[in-house]
């Protein structure tokens, strides 16, 4: 059976390497380019019928906020939970596994609605969000959380706790929510830009 150069260690490395890629693009003037590019994208979004009801009608555009901000809320709270008790901090006399895995049955939901509620939002104030470096930097941090979470912490985590490093577990646990917290806050930093 063929084995990988990186041993088990070939989606951390991937997963890292996407992201310092990512990184590294949003440093760079070819980022430039692609964002010149995608405007057409932008200004297509805000005619569709979601740009269309999100601008027309402040109530539909309003509820759906509310909804996002309820799976914000879920989100977070998964993060914390699942995270909390990954560090040993919160529901120590409850069994790791039944924490992590009901955990991230919110989370993979959650984070659904978000994905969901955020792209009707973001149709009906496309052209703004362009414009705005704040939401790149919104898109760049959402993009490294699904990443981490899935293609590093949730395979990880998947291992019964004893037998991980303790250290491992602490820096997965302090930087998915690190994480999660700037995808939050470059969210909220959007709803103060405008």
């Amino acid at each position: 059976m063929p084995t990988s150069i990186f041993g088990p260690y070939t989606r951390t490395i991937f997963t890292g390497a996407v992201i310092t890629g990512l990184l590294l693009f949003s440093f760079t003037y070819a980022r430039v380019g692609v964002w010149i590019e995608v405007q057409p994208f932008f200004e297509w979004m805000e005619t569709t019928w979601f740009g269309l009801i999100g601008k027309t009608w402040g109530a539909a555009f309003a509820s759906i906020q509310a909804i996002h901000l309820i799976g914000l809320a879920l989100l977070g709270g998964s993060v914390i939970v699942g995270d909390g008790r990954v560090l040993g901090l919160i529901l120590a006399d409850v069994p790791a596994r039944t924490i992590i895995d009901r955990a991230h049955k919110v989370f993979f939901w959650a984070l659904m609605t978000l994905l969901a509620t955020g792209i009707f939002m973001a149709c009906g104030v496309a052209m703004k969000l362009y414009y705005l470096p704040v939401y790149w930097y919104k898109m760049l941090a959402l993009c490294t959380g699904v990443f981490f979470h899935f293609y590093i912490r949730k395979p990880l985590l998947q291992r019964e706790l004893e037998d991980i490093n303790p250290w491992l577990l602490k820096a997965v646990g302090v930087s998915s929510v690190m994480i999660w917290f700037t995808v939050a806050a470059t969210g909220r930093w959007i709803g103060f830009s405008g």
